[in-house]
């Protein structure tokens, strides 16, 4: 995160920035149903955009790959639909495993945490990023869960500093996401990749 720290910084205020947009008229108002369609359909159309642009460039800096923050829109110019669809199919299925005693929704959103890297990096649809995800998640899913788990306390650590703390702690669970994919994505691709020194 170093060599890109102020890319990454701006970028992570602007996902935060647009995340908040959805939380308007959300502090003990009634929000009419006009406003709550509007809010839906910015999520659906606007946020889901903003939030995959801002994974992939975490994953071009995690590969040391240069980059622009401006590129982090550039699902708004191509591959948009994929991205709005793959969003809108991971919230289903993640909502529905929610209602089914939690457990579920938990595995399906550890096992679908690849989506937003396949449509952007891959270019791939949404329903065969989906197919993708569960199928490079397989015998990672521990990996995926615990990182959620520590992204918790390390957030909370964030906030606990002056709030502004909570930017870098986004900063610092994005990458690591970024890097879990990276890493899963040279295994697959080169199978006989050593990741760790023999011993």
């Amino acid at each position: 995160m170093k060599k890109y720290f102020l890319y990454l910084f701006l970028i992570t205020i602007i996902m935060m920035v647009a995340q908040s947009l959805t939380g308007l008229g959300k502090d003990g108002e009634h929000v009419p149903a006009t406003g709550q369609l509007l809010i839906g359909i910015y999520w659906l159309l606007v946020l889901s955009v903003i939030n995959y642009g801002g994974a992939y460039m975490y994953l071009k800096a995690v590969r040391d790959e240069p980059f622009e923050v401006v590129q982090m829109f550039d699902g708004f110019k191509s591959n948009f639909w994929n991205i709005v669809l793959a969003h809108l199919l991971t919230t289903l299925l993640i909502g529905i495993g929610i209602v089914m005693l939690i457990v579920p929704g938990i595995i399906v959103a550890c096992r679908l945490a690849f989506v937003p890297y396949l449509v952007m990096d891959k270019k791939m649809d949404a329903v065969k990023a989906l197919e993708k995800s569960w199928q490079m998640t397989k015998g990672h899913g521990w990996t995926i869960f615990f990182m959620g788990l520590l992204a918790i306390p390390i957030a909370i650590a964030g906030l606990l500093l002056l709030v502004v703390g909570i930017i870098f702690s986004a900063m610092w669970i994005s990458a690591s996401f970024a890097s879990i994919y990276h890493t899963v994505d040279q295994l697959q691709e080169n199978p006989n990749i050593e990741t760790a020194p023999k011993t």
